[in-house]
This record gives structure tokens, sequence and C-alpha cells, in this order.
């Protein structure tokens, strides 16, 4: 219980940063954040939830993983921003460029799979 209050509260702060910091994420971290809390913290878990803005898109994902539209449209295009990226920064590494784009591309079917709300 100590390690996930532990691991929670570093999720929740590495989240907090992307609220104040535009080329952070948010969502990932706090929704790391609400699974460690569910089992430790379940008030802390509710307080992730009622939050304005981002507490429902966590809320969906962690308890029935779905992702709203919108999300899924953001995600998506971050996803492809972060391709072109590493496709432009690893164009001599063949091993490490198809290893990178081919975890992307998982990702990007798991995101585009999933129901929503």
């Amino acid at each position: 219980m100590f390690i996930l209050r532990l691991l929670g509260g570093l999720f929740l702060a590495l989240g907090a940063i992307g609220i104040v910091l535009p080329v952070w994420p948010t969502t990932i971290f706090w929704i790391m954040a609400a699974v460690c809390f569910a089992r430790s913290s379940p008030k802390t878990r509710d307080w992730i939830y009622s939050r304005p803005g981002i507490g429902q898109v966590v809320h969906d994902f962690v308890e029935f993983g779905k992702i709203s539209r919108k999300s899924k449209i953001g995600a998506l295009f971050g996803i492809a921003l972060a391709a072109l990226i590493s496709g432009y920064t690893l164009r001599a590494t063949t091993v490490p460029l198809y290893a990178t784009l081919a975890t992307l591309a998982i990702v990007s079917t798991y995101v585009a799979t999933r129901r929503e709300p």
C-alpha cells in the first residue's frame, strides 16, 4: 500500500507539471496515479476524478476503458507527431527507428480501438 501511495503521488506530481507546461502530458500520469490510488487511497482517486476538465477523462478510462472521440483525436495526433520526430531523429539507426515506430503503431491501435463514452 505504501508503494502504491508513493507511486500515485509521484504520478500525480508529474501530471501536475503538465498543467503549467504545455508539452508535458497530464492525462497519462493522472491515469497511472488513479490506478495506484484505487487500492491505496480511494479518497485521492476520487479527488482526481473530481478535477474539472480532466477528471472525467481519467474516470472513463480507468473505470470503463473508454476514451472520448476528442481525446482519441488528440492522442493520435500526438502519436503521429512523435512518429515524425522519431523518424527524423532516428533516421540513421534502423533498429531503434523500427522499434519506436512499431511501438507507436501498437499504441495507436490500442487508442483507436477503445470504446467511446
